[in-house]
């Protein structure tokens, strides 16, 4: 069954459960002394089919982040033919052999972590001539099994994305390790970006993304909060 059939959970309200989260969001970033308008929402859509999304999209959700470049693929180019305001993030790695293919679906690619991808994405926008915005993803747990370039190498990577490669790198990213206290860890971005000048943060998923806000994020990335439980792609 492709992923564009798969039927939505029917337990599932996705309105609702939109409404609740951009609640909560609005009501850490007042606060935190912030806009309610200064964190925005990236709905993580990663497994779940396009009659999933397209509630949430009805609801007026226009940013929606992916972790697999082949299964939004199979669902993302009908629904951003047909919604035309529609920001789709790459949220996932990001292999070499795919970077054809990513340039051409999604908007903000958000986990650069290596020359060589930033390489290959130089090369594939001056082919194409499309203008996409990325992000640097930082490991900042260190933790050998995650993407992402280590917090004492960031400083250099980002100078090359954007002296050598002429990248337009606008933010950070991370995932904090999933057995620690995230809070070191949005810090640690923050001042990262702080340092080099970048004006974006995502940070922050279901479980903290309060908390992400309280250090600054200007993305949160929140996917089961919103859709329920994950299908199996």
């Amino acid at each position: 069954m492709s992923l564009n059939k798969e039927p939505a959970a029917l337990d599932v309200d996705v309105a609702a459960n939109l409404a609740q989260v951009n609640g909560a969001i609005a009501a850490a970033a007042k606060a935190a002394g912030r806009g309610v308008d200064d964190a925005a929402l990236v709905a993580v859509s990663k497994t779940q089919p396009a009659t999933a999304i397209e509630p949430a999209i009805q609801a007026g959700q226009r940013i929606f982040g992916e972790n697999r470049v082949q299964e939004a693929q199979g669902k993302w180019p009908d629904l951003k033919a047909a919604h035309g305001d529609v920001r789709l993030h790459l949220i996932g790695p990001l292999q070499t052999n795919k970077v054809r293919e990513a340039v051409a679906l999604f908007d903000v690619i958000e986990t650069i972590d290596r020359p060589r991808l930033a390489a290959a994405l130089a090369k594939e926008m001056a082919r194409t001539d499309r203008h996409i915005d990325f992000m640097i993803q930082v490991n900042t747990g260190e933790e050998p099994q995650k993407a992402g370039v280590l917090p004492g190498e960031a400083d250099a990577f980002i100078e090359q994305c954007r002296e050598t490669y002429r990248l337009p790198v606008s933010g950070l990213m991370c995932i904090p390790p999933f057995d620690e206290s995230p809070a070191p860890h949005f810090a640690l971005l923050r001042e990262l970006a702080r340092d080099n000048g970048l004006r974006e943060l995502s940070m922050g998923m279901s479980g903290d993304f309060e908390e992400a806000i309280r250090f600054g994020a200007t993305m949160v990335r929140v996917g089961t909060a919103i859709f329920g439980a994950r299908h199996n792609p």
